[in-house]
């Protein structure tokens, strides 16, 4: 079913028809319990009452938080997967509360709550935040994930939290002063804004991978890390390109970037955008498979994971009503909508020269020689 939208609604600037995506590693894989999965999330929304009525309620099942969960983490532990897709349904309904309303104090609003928002996941019964659905829903994931993360998982997932929140409050304030960020400044800050170290700690715990710190951090593998998370942020601004074109100033979204960088429109930006996201899943590529070279188990589990996360992400954004089916052009999602993607076997640019933006020209070195 292709992408619905009212008739009388505006025209896209860049079209109903997304480009063939590149991803050599997509393997359509789900969780073999999604259904069940889902089920159980949506009897925690209705327990908490997060959305306020029934039309919140179809809008935020629509983001399909419970597909884009069990796509990249398709065989990981049912309990840490529900309490991340649950997660996820409580995130998207705090990101669309930041994405909403007048910008005239939004980030000094958005600070503050992020503040509040870290220390309640840090120091449980603070009272930092305001009575409501959302903070008591909140309150109860604190508390389970507190219970069923390790420590050093619990550290990840709060600084993975903390780095979510410090983009949100960056693009935030960019939008106050209506500024459109440079190419650089954008690929520097684009995974935080994705929350890509929020999502990757549940894989992490979910699919039982326990990457030593001194791993973890070490620079190859960080840079393949924030490689994924542009990835998935470059996708993620096709596939949302329609349902934020409303918004005023325009959306810090990769195709206005570059429309701004190269003096043309976002429809003309296209295809130097899909070159920029495919030099980086080549980059992306290679480098793995730099690591897998001596990695052990765990190592290699990782490895798997981040490329579950790459193209998931590619297959869920499709088919959610969310993105196919937008709300500044539907009363109400429609189930089915999809973008009906197309794929391409080779990169729309072939170069393996490093891409020439400061901010990530670091992850190409450091593929060997």
């Amino acid at each position: 079913m292709p992408p619905v939208y009212a008739k009388d609604s505006r025209p896209s600037r860049i079209g109903w028809e997304l480009p063939p995506f590149y991803c050599p590693f997509n393997e359509k894989q789900i969780h073999p319990k999604a259904a069940e999965l889902e089920q159980r999330a949506i009897e925690w929304i209705d327990t908490f009452g997060i959305y306020p009525d029934a039309t919140e309620r179809a809008w935020g099942l629509a983001t399909h938080s419970a597909d884009f969960t069990s796509r990249i983490i398709p065989y990981g532990d049912v309990e840490p997967v529900l309490l991340f897709i649950e997660w996820n349904y409580w995130a998207h309904a705090v990101d669309d509360w930041q994405d909403s309303g007048s910008t005239a104090t939004r980030t000094a609003d958005i600070a503050d709550h992020s503040v509040r928002l870290v220390r309640a996941i840090e120091a449980p019964g603070a009272q930092l935040l305001p009575p409501g659905p959302l903070t008591t829903a909140l309150d109860d994931l604190v508390a389970r994930t507190r219970a069923m993360l390790t420590p050093f998982q619990l550290r990840r997932f709060t600084e993975g939290t903390r780095d979510w929140l410090f983009g949100a409050g960056w693009q935030t304030s960019n939008a106050e002063r209506k500024v459109m960020p440079s190419l650089n400044d954008f690929a520097a800050m684009r995974m935080s804004v994705n929350g890509t170290r929020f999502t990757l700690t549940w894989c992490d715990a979910s699919n039982g991978i326990q990457v030593p710190a001194d791993v973890l951090y070490s620079a190859p593998v960080q840079a393949l890390t924030d490689a994924a998370g542009f990835i998935v942020s470059c996708d993620n601004d096709l596939y949302s390109y329609n349902k934020e074109d409303h918004q005023d100033p325009w959306e810090q979204n990769l195709l206005n970037v570059v429309a701004r960088h190269e003096g043309c429109t976002p429809a003309e930006a296209i295809g130097s955008a899909v070159a920029l996201r495919d030099r980086a899943m080549t980059l992306f590529v290679r480098l793995r498979e730099q690591l897998y070279n001596g990695a052990d188990e765990q190592l290699t589990r990782y490895l798997d994971s981040l490329g579950h996360y790459v193209s998931g992400c590619i297959e869920w954004q499709n088919l959610a009503p969310r993105f196919a089916s937008p709300r500044n052009r539907n009363t109400l999602p429609a189930e089915g909508a999809s973008y009906d993607i197309t794929w391409r076997d080779t990169p729309s640019d072939p170069s393996l020269e490093p891409l020439p933006i400061p901010a990530i020209a670091w992850w190409w070195q450091q593929l060997d020689a």
